[in-house]
């Protein structure tokens, strides 16, 4: 079989446990292909646990699956190939994380329920320049759009928060005051209070979950709203120097876990074939073409 007929993509994975699930394919009589195997030179560094009647990692129709061990990070090849000559390469497969047995509970990232509460009860302060310390639940601005003033500090506070994860953040000035950048844990201050130094940016992380994100806006003076999403943000205007007017910190699920390999091939050329996987990892989405 020629490259022309074999349309591959490579994923970069976190160390976990992932199911790779074959969920459809365009062409239901001759479906294509799906071949998983480890990048050249990551053997080592994860295990394909195939079906006891399986003796290779090839799922040769829709609704088949095999699981993978990544034991450190590593990259997953995934092949599609045609069935037969000019057949079709177009397929759709889930990859989903396997999360490590836990007994739930009602702030479990696992519950959607009580994840949801969980996320409510993030508080969010901040210390805003002539009307001193504001706080706010998620999704609410400090100052902002309506009402923009210089925010001279922050500081986040959780008491639902899951055991597992960890919430970090830091606050930038443009003068390099004692504390910038400096990262702080959850329900620290981060700032200064009525020292007239308005904060140039804000660094957001989190850890511990797939399950979750950020969802931050800010705006900064003389410069468009800025909207930020992911585990890790960075907010800061044009030249990270533009004072902080405006504030608003939110937690939200992140996407499931997809992969998506398509393609189609014309019939009368298999070279023209195009090839598009989707990677979204709990913690993200991303396109790779």
């Amino acid at each position: 079989m020629t490259n022309e007929t074999e349309q591959q993509k490579k994923l970069s994975l976190d160390r976990g446990l992932f199911f790779i699930n074959y969920k459809s394919a365009d062409d239901s009589v001759s479906p294509p292909r799906v071949i998983v195997a480890p990048a050249e030179g990551h053997e080592r560094r994860m295990e394909i646990i195939l079906h006891p009647d399986a003796t290779e990692p090839i799922l040769y129709s829709p609704n088949s699956g095999l699981v993978v061990r990544i034991n450190t990070p590593a990259t997953l090849q995934v092949q599609v190939r045609p069935t037969r000559p000019g057949g079709s390469q177009s397929a759709i497969v889930r990859v989903e994380q396997i999360q490590a047995g836990r007994i739930p509970d009602a702030a479990s990232p696992g519950n959607g329920v009580g994840l949801h509460v969980a996320t409510e009860g993030l508080k969010v302060l901040g210390h805003v320049a002539g009307r001193g310390d504001i706080v706010v639940g998620p999704d609410a601005w400090i100052a902002g759009p309506a009402a923009p003033s210089r925010v001279e500090g922050v500081a986040l506070e959780w008491p639902d928060k899951p055991a597992s994860i960890d919430i970090r953040y830091a606050v930038q000035f443009a003068n390099g005051q004692t504390g910038s950048g400096k990262m702080v844990p959850l329900g620290t201050y981060a700032g200064t209070r009525g020292r007239a130094l308005p904060l140039t940016g804000v660094v957001l992380e989190m850890s511990g979950t797939d399950e979750l994100k950020f969802v931050a806006e800010a705006g900064f003076l003389n410069a468009p709203t800025l909207r930020a999403v992911g585990k890790r943000v960075v907010l800061s205007g044009p030249t990270s120097r533009e004072p902080l007017v405006g504030i608003r910190i939110g937690i939200e699920r992140s996407a499931p876990a997809e992969v998506v390999a398509t393609s189609a091939i014309p019939r009368k050329s298999a070279g023209s074939a195009r090839v598009r996987v989707f990677r979204s990892q709990q913690r993200q989405a991303g396109a790779a073409r």
